[in-house]
């Protein structure tokens, strides 16, 4: 058997270990304060019965969130600049889509237009995000990805019937009532994050006041080991050279094949795979004669676009850097520069379609997780929002693409388009 082959074998027990919880975890008991719905479908349930959108839907969500993704990229690298950065666009989307569903007035539509989801009706949005997301969960049999949301309600506080129904129905999404006066009331949510990432991300919610009335929670895990292993003996300490014009060993991983590479006169690229090559960690090597920040100032989902298209097979060398790191940004600043200032106001924000009691966001928090290796990739995000009540041609000749400075990386799904995470790495850790 190829390696291939003996992979997929070995982890099809684990990957259905790894849907048995997720059907378990999404399981809902109903609230006596609330109207609830019946526990909300599994992924494969919903990808199964609910009719799909059209693809002209379909695309526009996966066209919205790239759009969005990058969007916010470029805010938060103007916040980080010089600093590893990474996110995940796909938990925040889902994470702000889930809040969007409780949006009205001028709220609902500042936070389309942040989103870049004009044009998009609740439902065809609600819809489309619950097929992508039973997609992505039944990407690959040689890699997990589990999405998982949740929602925190305030004991006591009532919220709309409908919008409960939606977040269960459309995302899965687990709902518990909890006192969050409670001494420990926290640490009952930061549990369900570390369940959820697989233990990569400890905590999201630092403390609760009597204001809070529901965090809505987003968690994505994503492993997955390359279709082509690099082997650890080639692995040598070799200099990356950092913005500064200083230095440092680490580790580079080698490896020789045929890859999709693209290259123009401003960086090198190559898609490198995972499994059975539905999903790849994409990395952009800047020229020497340029730098990252030059190139992430071109960077916007347009460009992505057409970049995506020009990737040829194309064999060449490839030397990775090993690197595995946290992040984690408050997101209102980012959130406020593209246009959802509304949702944040005391007085202004308007989302009677989640509650009575005039409520607006308080924090949006994301945390991240990820380790490249040897063996593949390992990433994690989870995103929180918190409610308070209100006040060119390719060359034949094989390329050598040697990552030895700083570049940017991204976990792509190949088939919707979908962008998982994305970073800046300016130095490997």
């Amino acid at each position: 058997m190829n390696r291939r082959t003996l992979n997929r074998a070995g982890v099809v027990t684990a990957v259905g270990m790894i849907l048995l919880g997720l059907l378990v975890s999404t399981k809902v008991n109903p609230l006596h304060a609330l109207n609830l719905m019946p526990d909300p479908q599994t992924p494969e349930e919903a990808y199964s019965t609910v009719q799909q959108p059209d693809t002209v839907v379909e695309s526009q969500l996966v066209e919205a969130n790239t759009k969005f993704g990058f969007n916010l990229f470029s805010e938060v690298l103007k916040e980080d600049a010089g600093k590893n950065v990474f996110i995940s666009p796909t938990s925040v989307a889902i994470a702000l889509a889930m809040t969007y569903n409780g949006a009205a007035g001028e709220t609902q539509q500042a936070m389309a237009e942040a989103l870049e989801m004009q044009g998009m009706s609740v439902e065809s949005l609600n819809q489309a995000n619950q097929v992508l997301k039973a997609s992505l969960q039944n990407a690959d049999p040689d890699v997990q990805l589990a999405i998982a949301n949740s929602l925190w309600a305030n004991q006591g506080v009532s919220f709309k019937p409908e919008f409960i129904r939606r977040n269960q129905q459309f995302y899965q999404a687990k709902l518990t009532e909890l006192d969050f006066g409670m001494p420990g009331a926290a640490d009952i949510i930061n549990d369900w994050v570390k369940e959820n990432t697989r233990n990569k991300i400890e905590s999201i919610v630092d403390e609760l006041t009597p204001d809070h009335v529901l965090f809505l929670i987003n968690a994505i895990y994503f492993k997955g080991n390359w279709t082509d292993e690099f082997d650890k003996s080639r692995t040598t300490e070799q200099p990356f050279y950092l913005a500064d014009g200083s230095q440092k060993q680490h580790p580079l991983m080698s490896q020789t094949g045929k890859y999709k590479y693209y290259e123009n006169e401003a960086f090198q690229a190559v898609s490198l795979p995972y499994g059975e090559e539905r999903l790849s960690l994409y990395v952009f090597l800047p020229r020497e004669n340029s730098n990252l920040e030059t190139f992430t100032q071109q960077l916007n989902a347009e460009q992505w676009e057409q970049w995506m298209l020009q990737f040829r097979n194309r064999p060449g060398s490839i030397g990775l850097p090993r690197f595995k790191f946290e992040y984690d940004i408050t997101l209102n600043d980012a959130l406020k520069a593209l246009g959802m200032e509304a949702a944040f106001e005391a007085g202004r924000a308007d989302f009677s379609q989640m509650i009575d009691t005039p409520v607006n966001i308080d924090e949006v928090k994301h945390k991240t997780f990820v380790e490249v290796n040897e063996e593949g990739t390992e990433a994690a995000a989870v995103t929180s929002v918190a409610v308070v009540r209100t006040s060119a041609q390719i060359p034949e000749a094989p390329f050598e693409m040697i990552v030895n400075r700083p570049f940017f990386c991204a976990i792509r799904d190949n088939q919707t388009g979908a962008v998982l995470f994305m970073g800046s790495i300016v130095e490997p850790k």
